[in-house]
């Protein structure tokens, strides 16, 4: 594979960051570019944001000067990953797909787009096919790809194999979500410590919605979405990095019993397998028989934050299976789904 020159809108800010962060040592994308405000423009890296990654700041990364946000002076990229506030990504992320440059992004505002991929790799890679309908150029040169919700990402990779065995009609769930996924500075600490915050403006609606494009199935240059009523309540808890999610589900085929749903979730092949994708995990999907398991702090990392933890799966009194659903959510539920999305493009032959 060859290497490809990659630029960074928002690359400040904490999926800026983290996309730094996952990008460092990465065998096809080199950092050229990175993209912020204008009262960022101009200054190096290191006096422009504060960073708050594990890391120490690459050097180099330090050292580069932050362009602003257009395709015109950002011109040394074959595509752009956008970790942009939802504020502002809308026409910087069109104008890029218009100058011919690919984006990849985190931000919510391209997801519900008839022509956008909303792309899991394992679950819906078939979805990419959408660019070819997308109109910023004449030769699909310039196209947009982007990645679902934090907590809709786990939750439909969790969802895929049992939605295909049995066919999911309905779902009832709470999240438990860590207080990165606020970004940062985030939630104020004495709002937050000790404390269960039990709503999160604007994500209920996104957990209803997007599963459904993510789930659905692709032909005739379409999607049609998946037709499953999704009743969520999101809460935020003082865990650091690590969403949590408690899932009640009816099926339209109800399944045998917990060991029938936690051998069809185990037996379930990653379409990515043959692909040698860099940052596809071996095991997308791992289910925990420990009733204690998955917990935020100790699976959230597992394979680099890119692995889907399931556990508690049991038969519901009310519905037909219950069970717990972990997905590290800066890592799977944002930048990294993004990096993954990008290599899939690329070996598909989407990015030049």
């Amino acid at each position: 594979m060859r290497t490809y020159n990659v630029g960074i809108l928002g690359a400040t800010g904490a999926v800026g960051q983290k996309f730094i962060h996952l990008l460092q040592g990465h065998p096809w994308f080199k950092i050229t570019e990175l993209g912020a405000s204008e009262r960022s423009a101009g200054k190096s890296y290191k006096d422009a944001a504060t960073w708050i990654e594990p890391i120490d700041l690459p050097e180099d990364i330090a050292r580069k000067t932050i362009q602003p946000c257009r395709p015109e002076v950002m011109e040394d990229v074959d595509f752009v990953f956008s970790g942009l506030d939802s504020s502002v990504a809308t026409e910087i992320e069109q104008e890029f797909a218009e100058a011919g440059v690919p984006v990849i992004s985190n931000a919510k505002n391209f997801r519900q787009d008839e022509t956008v991929p909303l792309l899991v790799p394992e679950v819906n890679g078939d979805h990419i096919e959408l660019i070819n309908q997308q109109k910023f150029t004449k030769d699909q040169s310039g196209f947009i790809v982007t990645n679902p919700n934090c907590v809709c990402i786990p939750l439909s990779m969790a969802l895929a194999p049992l939605h295909r065995e049995f066919g999911v009609s309905s779902i009832v769930m709470t999240t438990l979500q860590a207080i990165s996924g606020g970004g940062y500075p985030g939630v104020p600490g004495m709002d937050i410590t000790a404390n269960v915050m039990p709503h999160i403006g604007g994500e209920e609606p996104k957990i209803g919605e997007e599963p459904l494009k993510i789930l659905g199935t692709y032909g005739g240059g379409k999607v049609d979405f998946a037709k499953i009523p999704i009743e969520s309540t999101a809460t935020r808890v003082p865990t650091i990095e690590g969403h949590l999610l408690s899932v009640t589900a009816s099926f339209e085929d109800k399944p045998k019993n917990a060991d029938h749903v936690k051998e069809v979730i185990s037996n379930w092949k990653s379409p990515l397998a043959e692909l040698d994708l860099p940052s596809a995990p071996e095991q997308p999907l791992r289910v925990y028989e420990d009733p204690r398991f998955p917990q935020p702090r100790l699976h959230s990392y597992r394979e680099g934050g890119m692995q889907v933890g399931i556990g508690r799966i049991r038969e519901a009194s009310v519905m037909d299976i219950s069970m717990m659903i972990l997905g590290h959510n800066t890592v799977r539920g944002a930048a990294g789904c993004s990096i993954l999305n990008a290599e899939l493009l690329a070996v598909k032959n989407y990015i030049k």
